[in-house]
């Protein structure tokens, strides 16, 4: 699916990947839900990610965390007129430099929850985001620097970033997860 350049294609992709992404959940055996993710043979999956995330639990936990990010990002940024006094997306100990120090944190401080805890979790921020999304014109998504906060970037491309795209990485990390349950 061709990167989302308008409200529209955002909503319509956002919520087909979602929905993809909870069908290929529940299609998982037990056997794919009880073995922990195991990418440690395959010297291509080199990023952090492949050895942070042991099951589903953690990569829906990991996007709900983002989305909470993606929600903040307006709300702590309401009443900024220029960029000198926005908030940024990430919070301030961390930078996109550091960000996988950030996910890790997310990572330990989720190691109790649920799957079922961060399926309800995951539901309700996807529901918040897109509420968020269709708050929004075209042009306030998908102008670049319309919002002082936003830096160069488009609103948008915070948006992309955190659902459709984002669900797309999950898909891959499952559907890698599953062959391997397979081997």
């Amino acid at each position: 699916m061709p990167r989302p350049k308008t409200k529209e294609d955002l909503i319509k992709a956002s919520d087909e990947n979602y929905k993809a992404l909870l069908n290929m959940i529940d299609e998982m055996s037990e056997k794919e839900l009880n073995t922990p993710f195991d990418f440690s043979g395959q010297p291509n999956k080199k990023e952090a990610h492949w050895k942070r995330d042991k099951n589903v639990r953690d990569i829906l936990i990991h996007l709900y965390e983002w989305h909470m990010l993606l929600l903040n990002f307006p709300k702590n940024n309401a009443k900024v007129k220029d960029k000198k006094t926005a908030t940024a997306f990430l919070p301030v100990e961390y930078s996109w430099k550091t960000y996988g120090d950030m996910n890790m944190m997310f990572w330990r401080r989720h190691q109790k929850t649920s799957l079922e805890s961060a399926r309800v979790l995951f539901a309700s921020s996807h529901a918040a985001v897109m509420k968020l999304i269709k708050k929004y014109s075209d042009e306030e998504l998908f102008t670049k620097a319309y919002f002082p906060w936003t830096g160069n970037a488009s609103l948008g491309s915070f948006c992309i970033s955190n659902t459709s795209s984002h669900y797309d990485w999950a898909m891959k990390k499952i559907k890698a997860h599953k062959k391997n349950c397979k081997k």
